[in-house]
């Protein structure tokens, strides 16, 4: 009997957590409501939720071909609507049904040509209609950007006051275009104002932009060169008949065109440099101030009495009646050879008078005589080998034939009236023919001060 009781004991033990989780759970359970859920509310919320998506769907308009199905709260629709962006949208309108727990949505997008056609058709009768009722504002507004563009264009087309603000024809023309264009755009926002469609003006002009760029990088040389005939036309750096260099070609200015400076060579051709390059290079104009700098060279023997070359040289220059006291003429020792010491003679003219040419050659050609008198000699690029024997046996006669001739009368001095270059007249005839005959593509003044 002991034995029993403790074999008892220990299987009570074991199992006694089991029997209180059973009693627990049977306590929770009755604490559960015992109420069944009705079908038949059920199915009337689902009924009220279905017939309330249908309304909504009817109101809209786009979802004639959709059925509803609605069971427990689980919303299906199916069928086809006109796009797939209106089938998406089922899913926010059926969910902010209330009571809608899920949402099947099966509607695609329909391929019936009938159903896809009718409406675009109803589309293009309601805006042929909604056409004919804009006619009277589209009327008005098409009158008030004509009166517009007719005053702007009126004022535009007036000589004064843009040719009296141009420096020239080119640049009147750039005031009257950007009037032009001020009038369009400023018509254009008085009629789309008229047709309360002012946003559209923002995306025009966007396009307009852009198309603008594309081109501009399109024709940027183009673009380049116009925005350099306008710089030059603005700044004139050289007038007509002066003498520039430009980019290593020299020549007389005959003209400024909106696209290239024309010059006239010395050898009588024409030079035609495209205005881009003409305002990024170094332009050098002689004709911009009226005293301007002539030099030449003369070689002396290496015996020569450098002092005396030097006063020769200047006294002759000084006397000459063309050339200016200020700034003095002037003297320098240019190089020193084996047989040869060259001499820098420098002097200064004034242009509206005198031929730069002419008094350079006058004034070489005085020197030399003036040398000459001077018994100044001039050198010999020879080597000249002399022996014991030619040293002792040379006789008076060689010697006297040996001496440089000395001239006897002092050469005349051309008169500052004698000084003007027939061939820089002959070249300024030309282009003073050239310019009367296209005087109307001209930018550049044809009287007043070079601008800078």
């Amino acid at each position: 009997m002991r034995y029993f009781s403790l074999i008892l004991a220990l299987i009570l033990g074991l199992f006694q957590p089991l029997i209180l989780t059973s009693h627990t759970f049977a306590q929770s359970s009755d604490a559960q409501p015992s109420g069944k859920i009705s079908v038949e509310d059920s199915a009337t919320q689902d009924a009220a939720i279905a017939v309330r998506i249908r309304d909504i769907l009817t109101e809209l308009g786009n979802y004639s071909d959709v059925t509803v199905a609605v069971s427990s709260g689980i919303v299906t629709v199916r069928g086809t609507t006109l796009d797939t962006a209106d089938a998406s949208r089922l899913n926010d309108l059926v969910g902010r049904v209330e009571g809608v727990i899920a949402i099947e949505n099966h509607v695609t997008e329909t391929t019936d040509v009938a159903k896809r056609l009718n409406p675009a058709v109803q589309r293009f009768k309601d805006r042929a209609l909604q056409l004919l009722a804009y006619l009277p504002l589209l009327a008005i507004a098409a009158a008030a950007f004509t009166f517009v563009v007719i005053i702007g264009f009126f004022i535009a087309r007036r000589k004064q006051p843009w040719d009296k603000l141009a420096p020239n024809s080119f640049i009147a023309d750039i005031y009257r275009q950007i009037i032009r264009l001020a009038t369009m755009i400023a018509a254009l926002v008085v009629a789309l104002d008229i047709l309360g469609a002012t946003a559209l003006l923002s995306t025009i002009l966007g396009a307009a932009g852009i198309i603008g760029l594309a081109i501009g990088f399109a024709v940027r040389d183009t673009v380049e060169n116009f925005i350099s005939s306008i710089m030059l036309s603005v700044r004139q750096p050289f007038r007509p008949n002066d003498t520039v260099e430009i980019g290593g070609d020299t020549g007389k200015v005959i003209r400024l065109t909106s696209r290239a400076t024309i010059l006239l060579s010395f050898d009588g051709n024409h030079i035609r440099i495209p205005n881009a390059t003409v305002f990024k290079s170094r332009i050098v104009n002689y004709s911009r101030n009226d005293e301007r700098r002539f030099q030449f060279d003369l070689g002396v023997a290496p015996d020569t009495d450098l002092a005396l070359a030097r006063s020769v040289g200047l006294k002759v220059l000084a006397d000459l009646p063309f050339v200016l006291d200020v700034p003095a003429p002037s003297f320098k020792i240019k190089v020193v050879g084996d047989s040869t010491i060259t001499l820098t003679f420098n002097g200064w003219v004034m242009q509206a008078s005198t031929s730069l040419a002419m008094a350079r050659s006058e004034a070489i050609r005085l020197c030399l005589n003036a040398f000459t008198l001077a018994g100044i000699s001039m050198p010999e690029p020879t080597y000249r080998l002399i022996t014991d024997l030619d040293a002792a046996g040379k006789t008076e006669a060689e010697s006297a034939s040996n001496k440089r001739p000395v001239a006897q009368k002092v050469a005349p001095v051309l008169s500052a009236e004698h000084m003007d270059d027939g061939m820089d007249q002959a070249l300024e005839k030309l282009v003073n023919a050239e310019r009367e005959e296209l005087k109307d593509e001209d930018l550049l003044n044809r009287e007043g001060a070079v601008q800078e």
